[in-house]
């Protein structure tokens, strides 16, 4: 079982075999009350039937369309829902299967992105201390808890960490705290002086740090990432798996932080944790520069997913899209 002592829990098990709403129920009988969300993935609440309608709706029609080089509708009318929701410039979507997943195909995006663009040279990749990025290989590699790595030595090379924003001062401020925002984002300006910054293909940050503890950025820190990022060339990446789809009260917290990134993960939320799914969005100009950089009728990106953009996925995606729109379940969580 994962992140889970399976010693332990054969001795105890703690299985959940009904939810609805808010709650769960054990196979003892007792009533739990969700307060996380499962694993931030059910904003709109479990046993969600217009989601497990669309799905056997979906299911009944077209169970499975491969999606090298064919495709199915409702993949081109979730990214398009999807879209409609982030920031103006960012209109491509990428379907994967898992926050994880979204993580190790944003790095491949990145690094296709400068090959394209002519800085092949762009192999360095920075993530910070405490972060968490999934647990494929290049999430781990880009991991800050140590946890997650020390027993998988061998990862990508060329990461590099910068502070954690966790510094011990405000520790239970409300809102954004007031201290060392600039100083922090200026850690990732040192290793362009260190390294070169025409060295580095892109920065990995979560908006909010969830793993390590909900941890929210200090004022100026992201814009300040941003500043360090447009002046060397670097692509910002977002990592919204956990924040995205309104958990700050906008659709994505790029939004709410009013700092746009190159490159957004996604995840958990998308089918409100209902069928398996990630997404990556990618701004204009990096979907058009890796796109014209191949020949004619050429694959433009060699990756993917054998259940990438699953109809059944996307049903549940489109689903979820209208509980959130008809619901208004952003603006209630803005409200709180």
């Amino acid at each position: 079982m994962p992140f889970t002592g399976n010693r332990d829990f054969k001795e105890n098990p703690r299985l959940v075999v009904q939810s609805e709403g808010v709650y769960c129920w054990d196979h003892k009988g007792g009533k739990l009350i969700d307060g996380s969300s499962a694993l931030f993935c059910c904003p709109a609440g479990h046993g969600r039937k217009e989601i497990a309608q669309a799905v056997f709706d979906q299911m009944t029609t077209n169970s499975y369309t491969p999606h090298f080089q064919l495709g199915h509708p409702g993949s081109f009318e979730l990214a398009r829902r999807v879209a409609a929701l982030l920031p103006d410039e960012m209109n491509h979507v990428f379907f994967v299967n898992s926050g994880s997943e979204s993580v190790d195909t944003a790095l491949k995006i990145a690094m296709a992105y400068h090959r394209a663009n002519g800085d092949a040279q762009r192999l360095r990749f920075v993530s910070r201390e405490r972060a968490y990025h999934g647990v494929n290989m290049g999430g781990v590699s880009l991991a800050g808890m140590v946890k997650n790595r020390e027993t998988f030595p061998v990862v990508m090379p060329n990461v590099v960490t910068i502070r954690h924003t966790w510094t011990g001062k405000d520790l239970f401020h409300d809102g954004q705290p007031e201290h060392d925002g600039v100083e922090l984002a200026n850690d990732l300006q040192r290793h362009c002086e260190t390294y070169g910054g025409s060295t580095i293909a892109a920065v990995f940050v979560e908006p909010v740090a969830g793993s390590t503890g909900t941890l929210v950025p200090p004022k100026g820190y992201l814009e300040r990432l941003r500043e360090i990022c447009d002046e060397h060339g670097i692509l910002l990446v977002f990592d919204e798996v956990i924040t995205g789809f309104g958990r700050l009260g906008s659709a994505f917290a790029s939004q709410h932080f009013g700092v746009t990134p190159d490159i957004c993960t996604m995840a958990k939320a998308l089918t409100n944790g209902c069928i398996p799914m990630g997404a990556v969005a990618v701004k204009d100009h990096i979907y058009e520069t890796v796109v014209d950089a191949a020949p004619e009728n050429a694959i433009e990106f060699f990756h993917g997913y054998t259940y990438s953009a699953h109809p059944a996925a996307c049903a549940a995606g489109l689903a979820t899209m209208e509980i959130f729109e008809k619901e208004a379940l952003f603006d209630r969580a803005a409200e709180l």
